[in-house]
C-alpha cells in the first residue's frame, strides 16, 4: 500500500478562489485580478519571442527581469529572486528557514496559504490574532520564531501597517519577518527601505495583481543578497519559462502604464467605499485592489448568493472570523456600479 507521509495525509490543502468555466458571463470579483489587460509592451515581448526560441530553455538567472527590478526598485540584482509567482518565494523561505517541527507565524486573518505551505514542509504555524483596532494580539515583545509572514496591505481586510510599525516589529523577532507586499501598488507606502537597514526583512512581491499578470505566475524577492544565494540554491533551475521572463521585463519597464492602471483602480476604489457605506455597510478602508465589506444584517453568506444569483462572483469565507463579510475585488467603474447597485437592493430590508 503506498504510504504517504503523516502531514500530506492528514492535511486538508489551500481552496484557491472558484474559477468559473464560463467565467465571461460574470462580473468577477472574487480573486482580485486586475480589470485592466497587461502593458502593450508585454503584449509585444510575448509575441516576439513566440516561435524558434521556445525550443531552448530559459535563463536560468532571470537576469534581464532581475535588472529591470533593481532599477525599478534602487536595488542590485544580487537582491533580488525571481520565481514561478510569490508563492514559490513563500515556499522557499519556509525550506530554507524552517526544520521540521520548527516555528513560524502569521496573523489570523491573512493570506491562508502560508500555513499549507507549513503544513508541506512540517512546520509548526502560530497564528496571532487581531484586535478590532487591527493590533496583533497576544504577541511577546521578544518572540522567538523562524519565519513571521506579514501580509501588508492585508488580505482579505484591506488595512495597512505602517512602516514603523513593521521596523519594530521586526526587533522583537528573533527570525525572518517576512513582509508579503502583493497589494503593495495599492497602497501608499511600502518596507523596501528596511532590507537595506535590517538583515532579517525580506519582502516579496507579485506581479499578478498590479501588473495584470495572474496568469503567467510571476512573483519576485527582495532580501539581503545571501538570502538570495539561499533560495537561488532550492528554488527550480528553470523557475520562470522565456514567456515569463520576457513579460515581467516588459511589465517592469512601464511603469507609467503601471501607475495609470493603479490611479484608476484606486479612484474606483474609494468611489465604491463610499457608495456602500452609503447603502449601509460597514467598509473597512482598504490600501489593495478590493474591499472588505459586511451587510447591515450581518450575514455574509445571504448577501454572497444574491450576488452569485444575479451573475456577480464576490469572495466568501467560511472562517468566523471573517463570514459576516466579502471580499470584493474592485473591478471597471461600470461593473462596480452595477455591483453597487445589487448590493443595494440586497441591503435593502
Amino acid at each position: 500500500m503506498i504510504k504517504l507521509r503523516k502531514n500530506i495525509e492528514e492535511m486538508a490543502g489551500y481552496v484557491p478562489g472558484f474559477q468559473p468555466p464560463d467565467a465571461e458571463t460574470y462580473i468577477k470579483l472574487n480573486t482580485n485580478e486586475n480589470p485592466y489587460p497587461p502593458s502593450p509592451r508585454v503584449l509585444e515581448a510575448i509575441a516576439k519571442e513566440v516561435g524558434e526560441g521556445l525550443r531552448r530553455y530559459p535563463d536560468a538567472a532571470s537576469r534581464l527581469a532581475r535588472e529591470e527590478a533593481g532599477r525599478v526598485y534602487g536595488f542590485d540584482p544580487s537582491w533580488i529572486v525571481l520565481a514561478n509567482g510569490s508563492d514559490e518565494v513563500l515556499n522557499n523561505l519556509i525550506r530554507a528557514f524552517a526544520n521540521e517541527g520548527e516555528e513560524i507565524a502569521c496573523v489570523h486573518p491573512s493570506y491562508s496559504y502560508y500555513g499549507t505551505l507549513a503544513e508541506i514542509q512540517g512546520a509548526r504555524m502560530r497564528y496571532f490574532g487581531l484586535s478590532p483596532e487591527f493590533e496583533i494580539v497576544g504577541l511577546p515583545e521578544k518572540y522567538d520564531c523562524r519565519l513571521f509572514f506579514l501580509t501588508n496591505p492585508n488580505a482579505p481586510l484591506g488595512f495597512t501597517y505602517s512602516r514603523s510599525f513593521i521596523e519594530e516589529l521586526a526587533g522583537r523577532i528573533t527570525g525572518v519577518l517576512v513582509v508579503d507586499e502583493a497589494y503593495v501598488d495599492f497602497a501608499e507606502e511600502n518596507s523596501l527601505d528596511l532590507v537595506r537597514t535590517l538583515d532579517n526583512v525580506v519582502v516579496t512581491r507579485t506581479f499578478s495583481k498590479s501588473y495584470s499578470l495572474a496568469g503567467m505566475r510571476l512573483g519576485l524577492a527582495i532580501a539581503r543578497p545571501e538570502v538570495i544565494a539561499a533560495l537561488n540554491k532550492i528554488r527550480d533551475h528553470y523557475n520562470v519559462d522565456r514567456l515569463a521572463h520576457v513579460a515581467a521585463t516588459a511589465a517592469l519597464s512601464d511603469q507609467e502604464y503601471l501607475k495609470g492602471c493603479v490611479a484608476k483602480i484606486k479612484e474606483t476604489r474609494a468611489w465604491f467605499t463610499e457608495e456602500l457605506v452609503k447603502a449601509g455597510y460597514h467598509v473597512i478602508p482598504s490600501s489593495g485592489n478590493f474591499v472588505f465589506a459586511s451587510p447591515p444584517d450581518g450575514d455574509g453568506a445571504r448577501l454572497y448568493q444574491g450576488l452569485y444569483d444575479r451573475k456577480i462572483l464576490v469572495r466568501h469565507f467560511s472562517d468566523p472570523v471573517l463570514k459576516h463579510g466579502m471580499r470584493i475585488t474592485i473591478g471597471t467603474r461600470e461593473e462596480m456600479e452595477r455591483t453597487v447597485r445589487a448590493m443595494t437592493e440586497l441591503a435593502a430590508p
